[in-house]
C-alpha cells in the first residue's frame, strides 16, 4: 500500500513548520492585518486607503536567487529572508508606494521545521524593517525535484501611492542631482558569477578575510539592506524635490538607473566620490573580473539612488543622516548628446 508520506512528503512536519514559524509571523503584523495565519488567504483591511485621495496599487514579485545556495552551504537560513523582503519592497517603493502586505513562498525538497522556521523568521525580520505585514505563504515540499537539503524562496508584496505623489521618469529633468545610498555588500544579485568565482578558484566559504574580521561565506550572506523606510521619509520630507528612486538590483548602477530616466536625458556617475566595496574587490580580483563586466553585474556600492531637485539634496542629505543613512551624491542628470549614443542613456565618467 503506498502512501503520500512514502512518495516523500511529510504532511506532519510541514505543520509542525507552521506551529514554529507562527511567533515570527506575528511581528510582522500591521493594524491592517485580519485574522490569523492558518487561513487560505491573508486579510487586509483597505479602508486604510481612505488618507489617500487617487489611491494607486503597486505590486512586486521577486526571488532571492542562488544565494540561496550560500545558505544551504553554510547551514545558515535565519537572514536570507530578509533579502527576500528587500528585493520585493524595494522595488515598490521606487514609485513612492508605501509596502502593504507581503506573502511569501517556500520550495523545499524535504521539510525540516526548524529551517523553514528560520527563513521564515528572516522574512519576519525584514517585513518589521520594512513597516510591510507578513499576511500569509506556502511552504511546499517537493521531493525527487529538489534534494533534501536544497529551497528556493519567492514572494510578493502590495503598497500604494496617491497618484499625486507617484514617482518616476516623467518628473526627472536635466540637473538633478543623483543621490546614492550605500549597499550592504552584494545584497541578492550576481551570486552566479561568485559562485562560479569561488569554484573556479577553489575558494573556501570558510576563507578567512582579514579585512571584515570574518568568513568569506558570512560576508556573502550580509543581507540585503532594505531602503523603504528611508525612502518613503525622504518622499515626504521633500515632495515635489524628489523626482525619481532606482534600486539597483541585477544589471548594476546604469541600467537600472536607465528605467527612471528620460529618453532626451542620461545620468552620468562620477567613480570619484565612492570606492568599490572590499569584498567585490577582492572578488574581481579572485576572478580576474574586468569592470565592465562588475558593473552590469554586481551593484558596487550602491543600493538605491534617488533623483532630486538640486535645490534639495542638502536637504536630503541631512534627513537620510538623520535615519542613520550615509548618502551622498555621486552623479547628476543631463542632456543626452549626439557624442553619449543612442543606445546609452546612463553612463559613468570620472572627474
Amino acid at each position: 500500500m503506498t502512501s503520500y508520506e512514502a512518495a516523500g512528503v511529510d504532511i506532519e512536519a510541514g505543520d509542525r513548520a507552521v506551529e514554529l514559524m507562527k511567533a515570527h509571523l506575528a511581528t510582522a503584523r500591521r493594524p491592517e492585518v485580519i485574522g490569523e495565519i492558518g487561513g487560505f488567504a491573508g486579510l487586509f483591511d483597505i479602508s486604510a486607503l481612505k488618507k489617500f485621495n487617487r489611491p494607486l496599487l503597486a505590486t512586486s514579485t521577486d526571488g532571492v536567487g542562488t544565494k540561496t545556495e550560500i545558505a544551504r552551504l553554510l547551514g545558515k537560513y535565519d537572514t536570507i529572508g530578509e533579502d527576500l523582503v528587500a528585493m520585493v519592497v524595494d522595488d515598490l517603493v521606487v514609485c513612492g508606494a508605501e509596502p502593504l502586505f507581503m506573502t511569501d513562498y517556500i520550495a523545499v525538497g524535504k521539510v525540516f521545521p526548524t529551517r523553514i522556521a528560520q527563513i521564515v523568521q528572516g522574512i519576519a525580520i525584514g517585513c518589521q524593517k520594512a513597516g510591510t505585514a507578513l499576511v500569509g505563504g506556502e511552504t511546499a515540499e517537493h521531493p525527487g525535484l529538489l534534494a533534501e537539503d536544497e529551497f528556493d524562496i519567492a514572494g510578493a508584496a502590495t503598497g500604494a501611492v496617491d497618484h499625486e505623489n507617484l514617482l518616476g521618469e516623467h518628473l526627472v529633468r536635466a540637473g538633478d542631482l543623483i543621490i546614492a545610498m550605500p549597499a550592504s555588500g552584494l545584497h541578492a544579485n550576481g551570486y552566479s558569477l561568485v559562485r562560479h568565482i569561488l569554484k573556479s578558484q577553489n575558494l573556501s566559504l570558510d576563507h578567512h578575510l582579514a579585512d571584515f574580521g570574518k568568513s568569506l561565506g558570512e560576508v556573502l550572506l550580509t543581507p540585503t539592506e532594505i531602503y523603504s523606510l528611508d525612502c518613503l521619509a525622504l518622499h515626504k520630507g521633500l515632495k515635489e524635490n524628489l523626482h525619481a528612486y532606482a534600486h539597483i538590483t541585477g544589471g548594476g548602477i546604469a541600467s537600472n538607473t536607465a528605467r527612471v530616466i528620460p529618453a532626451h536625458l542620461m545620468a552620468t556617475f562620477d567613480r570619484s566620490t565612492w570606492a568599490l566595496p572590499l569584498e567585490m574587490d577582492f572578488l574581481a580580483r579572485q576572478g580576474g573580473v574586468g569592470q565592465a563586466d562588475m558593473e552590469k553585474t554586481w551593484n558596487c556600492g550602491i543600493g538605491m539612488v534617488a533623483l532630486v531637485d538640486p535645490l534639495a539634496a542638502d536637504l536630503a542629505l541631512r534627513s537620510l543622516a538623520a535615519r542613520g543613512m550615509k548618502a551622498w551624491v555621486c552623479g547628476k542628470i543631463e542632456p543626452r548628446t549626439a557624442e553619449s549614443g543612442s543606445a546609452l542613456v546612463s553612463t559613468y565618467q570620472a572627474r
